[in-house]
């Protein structure tokens, strides 16, 4: 399918952060989970821009489930200086995903830690009219659903995204299981965000995290994406973490220029 976003500017800063969210306070949030701070785009525009991060990926976060209003509204004002991956049920009309594609959206989300109404049966039903428009599948998931993910990408044409280091937190056996289904995961394709360190039972500065992030490196190869997790939900809105404290740990783990090559990765997934 030939849509295509406005080009990118080439005066801007090349790097990507492929993870962040902003929140509209005045938006209706789910009932049951958290209400979060007014987060606009600008914010993490200025910030990221200070860090050398030109390009952003607004990834729809649970609190809104389906609705994807402020994420659209959000790469509206871009000029298609950046990508979105939205969560959708089954039942989107073609025209709407049409409209997706061409105000930036690559990508679906799938959520299996904090569920928000879409599954692996909405994952199959969407597949064939993702693959249509170069979208992929992005998985938030803990290690044990890594060997499901594995089973429902077999045969589909999406291309699987794995959030958060796949998962593999920094308590997980090195003969764990889950290794075994990213190594197949690998086998497939699949691309893996470097990004929310402090979700995977480590702290700041995360060195826990540095035999991980190099093991799935080298399964990975050069599919490999970084992202903030910026405004960091996690946190207290007055405490949250400096922005290249979150970047520090690629750059630790697997050396400068590697961490550059991954930071500037996202122009080909998000193309």
């Amino acid at each position: 399918m030939a849509l295509t976003a406005p080009p990118f500017s080439p005066a801007l800063p090349q790097g990507w952060d492929t993870h962040v969210h902003v929140f509209d306070s005045a938006a209706p949030a789910q009932a049951g989970h958290y209400q979060p701070v007014h987060r606009p785009l600008a914010d993490i525009e200025a910030l990221a821009a200070a860090h050398g991060v030109g390009h952003l990926v607004l990834v729809q976060p649970s609190v809104y489930g389906t609705d994807n209003r402020v994420l659209l509204d959000a790469l509206a004002q871009s000029s298609g200086r950046h990508r979105g991956v939205v969560v959708l049920d089954g039942t989107v009309p073609d025209a709407e995903l049409d409209r997706m594609h061409a105000l930036g959206v690559r990508g679906v989300r799938f959520n299996l830690v904090s569920p928000v109404g879409n599954g692996p049966e909405t994952m199959k039903t969407l597949a064939p009219r993702l693959a249509e428009r170069g979208w992929h599948v992005q998985w938030y998931a803990n290690p044990e659903d890594l060997a499901t993910i594995v089973h429902l990408h077999q045969g589909t044409p999406v291309a699987c995204v794995l959030d958060h280091l796949a998962g593999l937190h920094g308590l997980l056996p090195s003969d764990d299981r889950a290794w075994q289904a990213l190594a197949k995961l690998a086998g497939q394709g699949a691309w893996v965000k470097l990004s929310g360190w402090y979700r995977l039972q480590a702290s700041a500065p995360y060195g826990l995290l540095h035999p991980a992030i190099t093991r799935v490196a080298a399964h990975m190869g050069d599919r490999l994406v970084w992202g903030s997790d910026w405004p960091h939900t996690s946190f207290a809105p007055d405490a949250l973490p400096r922005y290249a404290s979150v970047w520090e740990p690629v750059v630790n783990a697997l050396g400068h220029e590697a961490a550059l090559r991954i930071r500037d990765a996202g122009a080909r997934l998000y193309a």
